[in-house]
């Protein structure tokens, strides 16, 4: 079963990582091996834990990679900035994306303290 397809986090982290993906295209090539892999296995990471976490056998498992996903959207804002810093992002589209990631976590958040109550 393929619940997790069904999921909006994982669904808008799918989007979010497109998306992370598209800009760290434009990134300078030094940095192949430094932000943009960092960036990008982040960002994966997030609906990755989601899915996984959604193919487990209880409750309890899907917590903790609901949790390792939220983690890792953390990680990917605290890039995000620092790639913003760096000007490989510009401010408009680094508010943009912090502002996705933000709503990605409250969901994560909020989804996570819902599947604790059963």
């Amino acid at each position: 079963m393929n619940r997790f397809k069904n999921l909006n986090i994982w669904k808008r982290a799918v989007v979010l990582a497109t998306e992370v993906y598209k800009i760290t295209q434009r990134f300078p090539d030094e940095e192949k091996y430094g932000l943009i892999s960092q960036l990008r296995r982040c960002v994966v990471s997030i609906s990755s834990n989601i899915a996984e976490g959604a193919g487990r056998n209880t409750d309890k498992d899907f917590k903790r990679f609901l949790s390792i996903a939220y983690g890792s959207s953390y990680e990917l804002e605290t890039q995000i900035i620092i790639a913003t810093n760096l000007e490989f992002i510009d401010e408009l589209k680094s508010e943009k994306l912090c502002g996705e990631i933000n709503e990605l976590q409250k969901m994560i958040y909020s989804f996570s303290v819902k599947i604790g109550k059963h």
